[in-house]
């Protein structure tokens, strides 16, 4: 049996294989009034009045815009506790770097997700992957990192896999795509002597048996992980068989950005602090800019500056950065919103940046694109003009919701 959405009005984004760049990143490739065919999980077409067969489930689209599903590149979804009186302290005048100090910001996050069970990850990842889905996410990477010895980071990415392992054995799916990441190097543990060392020769190698292929992360920012000690991190990664990505530039330009690039890395995330050379350097590579908008809109108004990497002929991507500290925000389309008011994107560039590029920052070709072959993870909106998504804020602009051809319930 087939799946026909009818009557769509259609961002394809179809176009060629890989990141778009420059000024390919407004191309949106709408068709009017279209029907799109599904078998299974996959499309298999898309033109005007197709035959419908009799036994053929139809979903009409009334002239609505039918998209990609969103693209969640970048998460910490995957975490126990909570940082509400950090945020208070925030308010009162504390900065980031002093909460961290005294023993809050990520460590508190650590020693909460230490103590938590797996099941209990488990249950609160759903949780918030159920909420995700809800907003228009069909793709969402969640990283470890809050465990930081290789029992820890074990801990946390076995209760991710719990998650995945569940959604392939019910009848009815219910939450995104999930893509895990091992975030190894994040903060430092001040209890834990030669913990880089450790980190690279005793965590790295467990995590590399258990997950072959898994992509690597790290966070370069002073107080955290160093140039020197990412560029032997990853070196041993990439050795190991496993493709890096950096959280580099949030609050300080300590040279990650070129070096990452020089190293082949899928992406460099934060970027706030970027400097022109930077992204520069970042343009000129095949590694991808991703924004994480909803940390400046929470911590200090500040944002990376997408729209002079995009000039430069580079590849942006957005994302939320869900995580309990610094961007508590489950909300894809508010992501993308931000990064039109404050990064410089235009509109169609931000449906871009939450889809198909958000897409190739995890390797991932078969979605972000409705095109025959590809995966049907698909939004119908409630509306009838796609600016929509990226125009309206707190309000919900996702009807409806399908992944692999399946609708799913966004109530």
């Amino acid at each position: 049996m087939n799946t026909i959405i009818t009557n769509a009005r259609a961002l394809t984004l179809d176009g060629p294989a890989g990141p778009r760049r420059g000024k390919a990143m407004s191309n949106l490739a709408i068709k009017e009034r279209v029907d799109i065919v599904i078998r299974g999980e996959w499309i298999v077409s898309i033109g005007e009045s197709l035959t419908i067969g009799p036994g053929d489930r139809m979903i009409d689209a009334r002239g609505n815009i039918v998209m990609p599903g969103l693209v969640d590149c970048h998460t910490h979804a995957c975490f126990a506790g909570s940082r509400i009186d950090e945020w208070e302290k925030k308010l009162a005048g504390a900065t980031y770097q002093e909460i961290m100090a005294a023993g809050g910001g990520i460590m508190s996050t650590v020693k909460a997700t230490r103590a938590a069970s797996r099941a209990e990850l488990s249950a609160s990842l759903a949780s918030r992957l159920s909420r995700m889905l809800s907003l228009g996410s069909t793709t969402v990477e969640v990283k470890s990192g809050y465990g930081l010895t290789a029992k820890g980071e074990a801990h946390m990415l076995d209760a991710i896999s719990d998650v995945q392992l569940a959604q392939r054995h019910t009848k009815r799916r219910s939450l995104p795509n999930l893509i895990e990441t091992a975030l190894l190097g994040h903060a430092i543990d001040p209890d834990m002597d030669d913990f880089v060392h450790r980190t690279i020769h005793d965590t790295l190698p467990a995590i590399s048996k258990a997950h072959p292929g898994i992509a690597v992360d790290a966070f370069c920012e002073k107080g955290s992980w160093s140039q020197q000690e990412c560029w032997e991190l990853f070196n041993r990664a990439k050795a190991l068989g496993h493709p890096i990505r950096v959280h580099t530039d949030q609050f300080t330009s300590l040279g990650m950005t070129p070096a990452a690039a020089s190293l082949g890395a899928r992406s460099c995330d934060h970027l706030e602090a970027s400097t022109p050379a930077d992204l520069a350097a970042l343009a000129a590579s095949d590694t991808i800019g991703v924004a994480l908008p909803c940390c400046g809109f929470h911590l200090d108004g500040r944002y990376a500056k997408l729209r002079t990497l995009i000039d430069s002929g580079g590849a942006a991507a957005v994302a939320t950065n869900f995580n309990p500290g610094s961007a508590p925000c489950p909300s894809m389309p508010f992501a993308l919103c931000l990064a039109v008011r404050h990064c410089g994107l235009t509109p169609a560039e931000a449906i871009i940046a939450g889809t198909v590029n958000a897409a190739a920052v995890l390797g991932l070709s078969d979605r972000g694109v409705i095109a025959p072959g590809k995966r049907a993870d698909l939004l119908i909106l409630n509306n009838k003009d796609w600016r929509s998504l990226v125009y309206e804020f707190g309000a919900p602009v996702v009807s409806k919701v399908l992944i692999g051809g399946e609708e799913l319930s966004v109530d």
